[in-house]
């Protein structure tokens, strides 16, 4: 096993709105995917890369400022990805800061509700 996590979940509320935030944060397109009864926005991973997606959650579950602190990398692009986030709906909730040895990050609240940190290794 290569990783402790495999894959992520991230609640949300408005999928096309969502796409758009998380596209913008990363850098990089949330493919939509969808068929009989679900849509999701696929984040871009290739072979045994930790994955995710942006889901519209089942009865029960929804967006939260609680529980897990998901990581997005944004490596050597921190500051951009902040000022997408805020550009994009999101509010920052904790500036750029040092995580050292592990190098920096920010904590923003997504245009959905819930919090996510931003991080890069270098500043």
């Amino acid at each position: 096993m290569s990783h402790t996590f495999v894959w992520v979940d991230i609640p949300v509320v408005d999928l096309d709105r969502a796409i758009a935030f998380y596209g913008a944060v990363v850098g990089q397109p949330v493919d939509k995917i969808g068929g009989p009864g679900f849509n999701f926005g696929l984040f871009k991973h290739e072979g045994n890369q930790v994955g995710g997606c942006l889901i519209e959650p089942e009865e029960g579950v929804a967006p939260s400022l609680l529980g897990p602190l998901v990581y997005l990398d944004a490596s050597g692009r921190l500051d951009a990805a902040v000022a997408a986030a805020e550009a994009n709906g999101g509010k920052v909730l904790k500036a750029r800061h040092s995580i050292a040895p592990n190098g920096f990050r920010a904590i923003i609240a997504d245009s959905e509700g819930n919090r996510v940190a931003l991080h890069s290794m270098t500043a």
